[in-house]
């Protein structure tokens, strides 16, 4: 008779890396201060970490200069860049294991999540823009006269790149991968929550062979390590992941000194399944739209508007599957649902859960925390939502999902407009007519048609209003990291 195995945890990840990285030296902050990261699905401490502020950034930042003004990684060529860069991806993918639980432990995702979803796409990432790294240039202009006119694209010169703690290591390379491929340096903060992935990226970019000064890292908090990025006046632009509060600040603190400014921020995002959708299909891509990762996307489907005639199916379907998602370890390679990333976010979710009973609407799943340890919210399901009440209206980055019925595509678009976000939206319909329709109405940066979370380093990604400016990934993402040159020679 067979007997089942339970299944294999994963093992504990080492804790390589916890110093700012600087000019290719790893060095404790110049304060002595460090800060600890946590397990969120234990509340243990993993590790202590430097608590880089405005001296490190300093450092770092000339360091940066120094290398993109006089160092090599600017005036390499181009193809050799691509082959560095090339290599980190490779190191990246021969240690895909255990960075994906280094990600998990940090962060709280599931590992299977890291590992099938947020490695490969860091990796590719990564791949795509070292293949343009060599396909960068300009074009000759005819212009009236006898003059040779043409255009050069240079890199915009030390980056400071600050981002958030929901994909750490997706992130990273979602900010390196144009940079690095442009020419340029780069000062880079990761989210406090979740430093360690970035410092072994940083670990694996060296041992690639990219020069010291290219990258450099600074642990520490927003107020001061990221602010002292937004301040330098050595840095000339500056990339930001996170919420839209702290996007308008850097927006204002960045204008001093006429930084270049890409902002990739919050969302409230439609859901819009019709009538005539495939049920089942919509039905998957609604749940996982919303409840990958916790909740903690920025584009997650936090507001499903579902036509009448399918709403009560619809639902009844939704929280069957909530009722049977498991929660636990993200080590364990079955959980489908970790924590949250820490007690600010947790508390802040059980708060909106709070203010959606409140207001009146009908919770069907979830609502509380989960287990007494950890920071674990079970996934939560509301019905009877307005469009007015707090759950619909602010990004609420959790296991939430507010279900809100409508009655015809006459009311849709304005109702799925009417927040300040326009990061991401999705419909479902069998009719491609009406989805193109639809998806032309809608005021946000990317529409899904029949699917939901769909990235490719090749496709540009933002939003918009409030969810930012600018774009990352694809072309666009690496236009950001230039700046156009025109040269116009007198021919005699």
């Amino acid at each position: 008779m067979a007997t089942a195995t339970a299944p294999v945890k994963i093992q504990r990840p080492r804790i390589q890396q916890t110093t700012c990285f600087i000019d290719g030296q790893w060095i404790p902050a110049q304060s002595g201060k460090t800060f600890p990261t946590y397990n969120p699905a234990t509340e243990e401490l993993i590790a202590d970490v430097a608590e880089g502020d405005a001296a490190d950034i300093d450092l770092a930042a000339k360091a940066a200069r120094k290398q993109f003004d006089s160092g090599e990684w600017s005036r390499m060529d181009a193809r050799d860049r691509g082959r560095l860069m090339y290599k980190l991806a490779d190191l990246l993918e021969a240690e895909i294991d255990e960075l994906a639980a280094l990600e998990s432990l940090d962060n709280g995702k599931p590992f299977r999540d890291a590992r099938n979803a947020d490695l490969p796409l860091t990796i590719d990432c990564l791949r795509y823009y070292a293949g343009y790294a060599d396909k960068i240039h300009g074009s000759t202009i005819p212009i009236r006269g006898n003059y040779f006119c043409y255009t050069r694209k240079e890199p915009v010169g030390v980056v400071g790149q600050i981002i958030p703690w929901n994909f750490p290591m997706l992130m990273t390379a979602w900010k390196w991968g144009p940079a690095l491929a442009a020419g340029c340096t780069i000062v880079m903060k990761p989210a406090e929550q979740t430093p360690l992935s970035c410092l072994r990226m940083a670990r694996l970019a060296q041992k690639a062979g990219i020069p010291d000064g290219v990258i450099n890292v600074v642990p520490g908090y927003g107020p001061s390590a990221g602010g002292a990025i937004v301040k330098h006046p050595l840095i000339d632009k500056v990339a930001f992941t996170g919420s839209t509060e702290v996007g308008k600040i850097i927006m204002r603190e960045a204008a001093a000194t006429m930084k270049r400014v890409t902002l990739e921020l919050g969302g409230k995002s439609p859901n819009i399944v019709l009538e005539d959708a495939d049920l089942d299909a919509a039905v998957a891509g609604a749940h996982f739209g919303l409840y990958f990762n916790q909740g903690q996307c920025c584009c997650a489907g936090s507001r499903l508007f579902v036509q009448e005639k399918i709403h009560d199916k619809f639902v009844d379907q939704i929280v069957s599957m909530n009722k049977i998602r498991k929660l636990g370890d993200p080590l364990d390679p079955t959980t489908e649902q970790g924590p949250q990333v820490d007690k600010e976010q947790f508390d802040k979710i059980l708060g909106y859960i709070d203010s959606g009973k409140r207001e009146g609407a009908k919770c069907l799943t979830g609502g509380n925390r989960h287990g007494s340890r950890g920071f674990f919210v079970e996934p939560t399901l509301f019905t009877d939502v307005k469009d007015e009440m707090t759950i619909a209206q602010e990004e609420i980055f959790g296991p939430v999902m507010s279900v809100l019925k409508f009655k015809s595509l006459d009311e849709i678009a304005a109702r799925a407009n009417n927040t300040p976000y326009g990061l991401a939206a999705a419909v479902w319909t069998r009719d491609i007519q009406k989805a193109h329709a639809l998806a032309h109405k809608l005021r946000a940066g990317t529409v899904w048609v029949n699917c939901y979370d769909v990235f490719d380093a090749a496709a540009p990604f933002g939003g918009f209003k409030f969810s930012g400016q600018g774009r990352e990934l694809g072309e666009e993402g690496l236009k950001a990291y230039l700046e156009n040159k025109t040269v116009t020679v007198a021919m005699g």
